[in-house]
């Protein structure tokens, strides 16, 4: 199958501290990214493990929450991003709601160090979708908006972004840079194309794409699109040298 995905459970198996947690598409890509799907219920709280040595990614795609550190607080009421400062800073998640969020553990490699020590996103940083840049390209439909997450560069190989659409979304040629994962948020109700596979994919999903296939992200009239594209670039070194300028030129 061209498509690997994993659907939001309908019984959420909490442990003691309102917390559940599991990895999403175990195996599925080696190339040094671990994505693990949390839940947390209303009332509860969330100190992740920090590393000293790894990226960390946290993308808010349900429910009401806070996010406190040594540096601040920030609420997520919308679809929300926050990158710990690796192990320097400790951070809490504290549920308003029963959420969810995706936690994504990224390898750093020597040049993903060598592009981190010449430049890089100040950490810790949140982000919330309504303060992302919207941007257009050639591959996304008049009736889609596309959001400028964390652009290339800005932490060693990864690269964030998200659309939302109704009756509209993406249908893009394969990009053999970089591998793609989809989590769909909002109201999500439609159709993932991986060369010739298609399924219907519905909020809570979370998708895979190999680098170089392509692959389309489309609504049906009245009904809306909304995603987290989340890239890796798969060719170690290559990224300091052959920047995709064209790919990401309106980002």
């Amino acid at each position: 199958m061209a498509i690997a995905l994993d659907r939001r459970p309908v019984e959420i198996p909490y442990d003691e501290n309102g917390l559940s947690r599991y990895e999403l598409l175990a195996g599925t890509y080696e190339g040094g990214i671990r994505n693990f799907r949390c839940n947390l219920k209303a009332g509860c709280t969330y100190s992740p493990e920090m590393y000293a040595d790894k990226v960390v990614v946290l993308m808010f795609g349900k429910g009401r929450a806070y996010v406190t550190d040594a540096t601040g607080a920030w609420n997520v009421t919308e679809l929300a991003f926050y990158f710990p400062n690796f192990d320097k800073t400790p951070y809490v998640v504290h549920a308003i709601d029963d959420m969810e969020f995706i936690f994504s553990v990224v390898d750093m490699n020597e040049w993903d160090w060598q592009v981190y020590n010449g430049s890089h996103a100040r950490l810790p940083l949140f982000r919330t979708i309504s303060k992302c840049v919207i941007y257009d390209q050639d591959c996304k439909g008049p009736q889609t908006d596309s959001y400028t997450v964390l652009r290339p560069c800005q932490l060693g190989r990864i690269l964030i972004g998200a659309v939302k659409a109704t009756g509209d979304g993406t249908r893009e040629k394969g990009h053999p840079c970089v591998a793609q994962w989809n989590y769909c948020v909002g109201n999500s109700d439609f159709n993932l194309s991986v060369e010739d596979e298609t399924v219907s994919t519905v909020a809570g999903d979370w998708s895979y794409v190999v680098a170089g296939k392509d692959h389309s992200l489309v609504s049906e009239p009245g009904k809306e699109a909304y995603y987290v594209w989340y890239e890796h670039f798969v060719r170690e070194k290559d990224f300091l040298i052959k920047p995709l300028a064209k790919r990401f030129r309106n980002q």
